[in-house]
């Protein structure tokens, strides 16, 4: 057996969870079509070691003499995620239920959600898991490669984990561009943008005493009472990428009219409907 690196834990991530429990399976003919039923494949809670929160996986199928591809469903309740790690071969996730989000060593973290298709390529280190507020399901396909398929590694931090999402739809070379910060005040006022960035969206947004999704909510019902309908517009779609749904932020923004003034809160409505009808 080969040695493992210190710090690191090496093995097949979810085939030892795919086969534990499960059911012995008969001698397979050439050519013979074979069913699992779901009930042979009971579902494990993922190890503590390799993930936070509560994850549970079922496996679907394993590895054959003639393939070495596998997969299972992993189910991450709100806030659970995996721990950071990489695949020889890379991974293919498909979600099939709620919102998540998964994110590659050096860059943001990027919302998931039902439907979404995400091929990691081989030996970049990156997490998954499901949003703050809003559980994630999703199937993982992987392949071995000489007898492993995972490399494990350190846990995803709160700080990490309630970093700022990239928006949904945003390109590769997102990252390349001035942040929104440096596009509306760099040429004037670059050091007011740079703060903006590492201070207030590095730093505080990133603290994890509270979450990204109460961290908006907050921040929408002090614009709508200060009536700034320019930056609430940014913020609202932060935070419907955040987990705030339409229902929310109408309920706040109405609990606002009492409190604030009905002129805020109808000049806010407005903004509120265009950033909910975007894609």
């Amino acid at each position: 057996m080969r040695a493992l690196k210190p710090g690191r834990t090496t093995c097949v991530a979810f085939a030892a969870l795919a086969l534990a429990g499960a059911a012995p399976a008969r001698a397979q003919d050439a050519g013979d079509l074979v069913i699992t039923r779901e009930a042979t494949r009971p579902s494990r809670v993922a190890p503590a070691q390799n993930f936070t929160g509560t994850v549970r996986v079922r496996p679907l199928f394993d590895t054959t003499a003639a393939t070495r591809a596998y997969a299972a469903t992993v189910a991450f309740e709100a806030g659970a995620r995996s721990a950071w790690h990489t695949h020889p071969r890379g991974q293919v996730l498909i979600v099939t239920e709620g919102v998540g989000r998964v994110q590659r060593w050096g860059a943001s973290a990027e919302e998931i959600r039902t439907g979404d298709v995400v091929r990691i390529p081989p030996g970049v280190k990156h997490w998954h898991g499901a949003a703050p507020t809003t559980a994630m399901s999703h199937i993982a396909v992987v392949e071995t490669l000489d007898g492993r398929s995972t490399d494990w590694m350190e846990k995803v931090s709160d700080a990490q984990y309630g970093a700022p999402v990239r928006a949904r739809g945003a390109d590769a070379g997102d990252s390349a561009r001035p942040s929104r910060a440096r596009q509306l005040m760099g040429d004037i006022a670059p050091k007011l943008a740079q703060l903006t960035d590492d201070v207030l969206f590095g730093q505080v947004w990133a603290s994890p005493e509270l979450s990204q999704r109460d961290r908006s909510l907050v921040t929408i019902s002090a614009l709508v009472a200060l009536n700034r309908p320019d930056q609430l517009r940014s913020h609202l779609d932060r935070a419907r990428t955040n987990g705030l749904t339409q229902a929310e932020v109408i309920a706040a923004i109405t609990q606002l009219a009492f409190y604030s003034g009905w002129p805020n809160a109808v000049t806010a409505i407005p903004i509120a409907r265009e950033v909910f009808r975007e894609p």
